[in-house]
């Protein structure tokens, strides 16, 4: 997991967008890192307190970035 996780996480530094802030919340969620994970919160529209499952938060966003393509 941990090389996964670094990889995505360098993936989405490289963008700016309020999906990739989004991205970037929910790894610090999933890493357990709630400090960090707000910060990238508060770059979007969404809150750390919105999805109790990180796996059902990354499916949302799938579904928005579906939807943008």
């Amino acid at each position: 997991m941990n090389d996964e996780w670094d990889r995505s996480h360098k993936i989405v530094q490289e963008y700016g967008d309020s999906h990739a802030c989004w991205i970037h919340a929910v790894l610090h969620k999933i890493e357990g890192d709630a400090g960090n994970s707000r910060y990238w919160y508060a770059r979007t529209r969404h809150q750390y307190e919105e999805y109790m499952d990180p796996r059902v938060e990354l499916q949302r966003i799938a579904q928005e970035l579906d939807t943008l393509a």
